[in-house]
């Protein structure tokens, strides 16, 4: 399963931010388990090293990136992808459209946010941490 990680989860995770923390920590670590591979966009990245720096500097928050980067692939935003969210006009959120067109172009089969009300357009599933753990375990 390939899954398309969103920035609130990786924000989460790098400035250890609870109650999130406890579920986006755990949904970070199954890299290569159940079958399952993570993926988030450079836009997320960026997202994510901006909040993170912000709460523990510029330094240690390009140390927690580049570990994430060792445990995460990296999807693409290009001309293609750009083109496909200005044309779809049931996406007002211009961020989130790149998102969902990147992680759609990767083949992901699944969006965890904690607002998957913003993904309204989504043709693939959009859930939260909490929801996709539950749901992983009960399998």
């Amino acid at each position: 399963m390939r899954l398309f990680v969103d920035a609130n989860i990786l924000v989460a995770t790098l400035n250890k931010e609870y109650p999130l923390f406890t579920w986006s920590s755990r949904l970070l670590s199954l890299q290569g388990k159940h079958n399952i591979t993570l993926f988030t966009s450079p836009l997320c990245v960026a997202i994510a090293f901006y909040f993170s720096s912000k709460k523990s500097g510029e330094k240690m928050a390009r140390e927690k990136i580049e570990t994430l980067l060792n445990h995460i692939g990296i999807t693409s935003i290009d001309e293609k992808i750009t083109g496909l969210t200005i044309k779809n006009r049931l996406i007002h959120d211009f961020e989130d459209g790149m998102e969902y067109y990147s992680a759609v172009e990767h083949n992901c089969d699944c969006i965890i946010t904690e607002n998957q009300k913003d993904f309204y357009f989504s043709d693939i599933e959009v859930i939260g941490c909490e929801e996709f753990l539950l749901k992983l375990k009960n399998k």
